[in-house]
């Protein structure tokens, strides 16, 4: 296996989700880093956002990852081979109001890394956008649908059941058509 110090996101990511599930720590990955990995980069996001299945200790999640080399900062877990920073957000997974409806599983060298699907990724930008106005996190939507497979239809019905309807008429073509590559193992 290659060293921690050359890992990508995604290997990190599967590296660090891989072990936490051998102790019996189910986690999925959200936020920026979901996107770094659905545009193959372009966008570039250091902090790893894991949120637990089930209602997980951090201090059972604390304890796992000080066997792997990594100290606590702040609310951040670091490690000191790698430049990506690992977090813990309280769930439940959901984008907006709405819980996750699908869950990706990749695979990569250092392991098996579960995600949000893209569609759900796109729903996770757009609602920091609709809440906040952050028009990076919009950016970032936009990224991810041209890129990827995407269901239109259903981020269209996302937003009117958060009351965004009028938003997503006005972004909506600058979501592309939902027809990006599919994506595949990494």
């Amino acid at each position: 296996m290659k060293s921690i110090q050359e890992m990508t996101i995604g290997e990190f990511g599967a590296f660090v989700s891989d072990y936490l599930r051998e102790q019996g720590i189910d986690v999925v990955l959200s936020g920026g880093s979901c996107v770094t990995i659905y545009s193959r980069n372009r966008y570039q996001s250091f902090d790893l956002d894991f949120i637990g299945d089930h209602e997980v200790e951090l201090k059972n999640i604390k304890s796992v990852l000080l066997e792997l080399g990594f100290s606590e900062k702040d609310k951040y877990f670091i490690h000191p081979e790698s430049e990506y920073f690992v977090e813990f957000p309280s769930g439940p997974l959901a984008v907006g109001s709405e819980p996750v409806k699908e869950i990706v599983e990749l695979e990569f060298p250092t392991g098996r890394l579960r995600l949000l699907s893209p569609t759900d990724c796109v729903k996770d930008r757009l609602a920091a956008y609709y809440h906040w106005q952050d028009r990076q996190c919009l950016e970032q939507a936009i990224l991810v649908a041209t890129e990827n497979q995407i269901d239109l239809a259903e981020v269209e019905l996302w937003s009117r059941r958060e009351g965004m309807q009028e938003e997503f008429k006005q972004i909506k073509g600058m979501l592309g058509n939902g027809c990006g590559e599919k994506i595949t193992d990494l």
